[in-house]
């Protein structure tokens, strides 16, 4: 999905916010790779509402897990430690900063290391519960949000007033992920990163808790061979038209 920027306008499409005395709540989940949390972002920022961005919550579990040099399989200690953490936002950047023991951790949240272990830590049926218990203190606190992740419209927020499930080819995930590292200066191995992926969405899809599921009521989107733009005016389309009837 290429990364366009910007809004253009056509003579017949006006801007469109969200009324800024409406609650809503949009969910876009999916696996990784199809550009939910850059689509997310644009959508809130589009039509004025916060954008929560639930994969790096679980991301930051993971990189404390590592960090501390704690045992995975010790789930009381992972959860007590990631609780210790009081995982929060700070809403006056843009986008939201992650913030462990009130310190930034988005530093960490895109490393090898953590990528490797997020899908496993985020299997830990406690540590979701416990996350999950605190997107919805998010969503209580900024009613007006764009949440992305794997289960926000099957499991967090089943009541969203639009559910959105974005997908990819895997190859084509592998493309976008080894271009983004190229960005940053790294290397990048496309083989190994299609396997990865693979196995990502084989362990989302099968782990016990909080599995990577369709909403039977989202609206699904292949980005394949979408821009982030038309991705986000197809689902801006949506929102408005659940919006303004």
């Amino acid at each position: 999905m290429g990364a366009q920027t910007g809004t253009i306008l056509t003579p017949n499409r006006r801007a469109f916010k969200v009324p800024p005395d409406r609650s809503t709540i949009i969910t876009i989940d999916g696996p990784a790779g199809t550009g939910k949390s850059s689509v997310a972002r644009e959508l809130a920022r589009r039509i004025g509402l916060d954008f929560l961005d639930t994969g790096a919550m679980y991301r930051a579990a993971a990189a404390i897990v590592l960090d501390e040099h704690l045992d995975p399989s010790d789930i009381e200690a992972v959860v007590a430690r990631v609780a210790s953490a009081d995982l929060h936002f700070d809403w006056t950047t843009d986008p939201p900063t992650m913030l462990a023991w009130d310190r930034p951790i988005d530093h960490r949240l895109r490393e090898a290391d953590v990528t490797a272990i997020v899908s496993p830590i985020a299997g830990i049926g406690r540590l979701r519960e416990h996350l999950v218990r605190k997107q919805r203190i998010i969503a209580a606190q900024h009613p007006r949000l764009v949440s992305e992740g794997r289960d926000q419209g099957s499991v967090v927020f089943p009541d969203a007033d639009a559910k959105f499930y974005l997908d990819a080819d895997p190859r084509v995930r592998a493309l976008r992920r080894a271009e983004q590292l190229r960005a940053d200066g790294r290397g990048a191995d496309e083989a190994a990163l299609l396997a990865e992926i693979i196995e990502r969405d084989r362990s989302d899809s099968t782990r016990h808790d909080g599995p990577l599921i369709c909403p039977e009521d989202a609206v699904v989107i292949d980005t394949s061979l979408l821009t982030r733009d038309q991705v986000v005016e197809r689902l801006e389309g949506e929102v408005r038209a659940r919006i303004e009837v």
